[in-house]
């Protein structure tokens, strides 16, 4: 049977493109040239040292989801002929920093040649210069991304464009509104009726928040559409039914203690989860002196979905909490 675009574009889908993601940075960021008085620079390498990149799809829209940290070589020569040589780290290139300009770009530099005036002079002109080129590629990366992967994982439609900006305080309530008044109230849980082998994924992200505050985002009916960016459905309370990320995920609260413990059955509406099969999903927050940890363990995770379901806990939960400016060390 094939379902409805409307349908099969609801659930939730993620595609790892990271390896494609280093051959498109090395590609294109070795392409740039920048030449002044002081001298010529070009790009030699560029190596991707940690992160991943996914694109995600959820109620039809498609996500850009990446943090990783790029590592470059840079060389060139000066007015009087001399090669130079450096290298360049930036410890983070993500959609929050492209995207959503929640902080910008961190540039390490180190020159390789030994200083005398025409170095020290391209060396400063590359500081100046090879920002702006790099970030401008930076740009168009998202776009790249969307047009070559998201067919994959769109069944027809268009899809929503990457650079959407984080949404206003006006538009949180308004979305929240929509959540609890057009949102149709989960179907009722039930047992999974056949065995299914199944295991536990646990995920720990650090935030810099309050443990109450933390509770709050996700559990409020009305603050939880500011990092899901979808609407909800949530009362809070034991016994009953929530609906994330625009009913994606769904479930039933087991119990709840504020600010330290979240104990909720769980499904993704995807066509990948077993029907009617529901985990457990417990969150646990202990606050420090200046962040939170939040502990994520998932029990009952169906076999050989393991990786799938932790990239969807990177990327909706974690980086749906750090779009909104936390600050989390994963």
């Amino acid at each position: 049977m094939v379902m409805p675009s409307s349908t099969a574009n609801w659930h939730w889908k993620n595609k790892n493109v990271t390896s494609w993601a280093k051959e498109w940075f090395e590609r294109e960021l070795t392409a740039i040239v920048i030449e002044g008085t002081e001298g010529n620079v070009t790009i030699s390498s560029v190596r991707i040292e940690d992160g991943d990149v996914e694109l995600g799809q959820r109620k039809s829209k498609l996500i850009t989801i990446y943090d990783i940290q790029m590592k470059v070589d840079w060389r060139g020569a000066t007015s009087d002929g001399t090669d130079v040589a450096g290298k360049l780290s930036i410890p983070e290139v993500s959609h929050e920093i492209t995207l959503d300009k929640l902080s910008d770009y961190v540039y390490n530099w180190t020159l390789d040649t030994a200083s005398s005036p025409e170095v020290n002079a391209l060396f400063a002109f590359v500081k100046t210069r090879l920002p702006p080129a790099l970030e401008a590629k930076f740009a168009e990366f998202p776009v790249a991304l969307i047009d070559t992967h998201g067919k994959d994982l769109t069944v027809s439609g268009q899809s929503s464009l990457p650079g959407t900006p984080p949404p206003s305080t006006e538009a949180i309530t308004a979305t929240a509104a929509s959540a609890s008044t057009t949102v149709p109230k989960p179907a009722p849980v039930k047992q999974s009726q056949t065995n299914i082998n199944t295991s536990s994924v646990v995920k720990e992200a650090t935030f810099m928040a309050a443990s109450d505050d933390l509770f709050g985002l996700f559990t409020d009916e009305r603050r939880i559409p500011s990092w899901t960016r979808a609407p909800a459905q949530s009362a809070a309370q034991a016994d009953t039914e929530y609906s994330l990320f625009g009913g994606g995920v769904k479930g039933k609260y087991v119990s709840l203690t504020p600010g330290k413990e979240i104990v909720q059955t769980w499904a993704l509406q995807s066509p990948t989860w077993p029907s009617e099969h529901f985990a457990t999903l417990t969150t646990t927050f202990e606050q420090s002196s200046d962040s939170t940890k939040v502990t994520f363990t998932l029990d009952g995770v169906p076999k050989g979905m393991e990786d799938e379901i932790t990239r969807n806990l990177e990327g909706y939960y974690i980086h749906g909490l750090k779009s909104i400016g936390l600050g989390t060390v994963l």
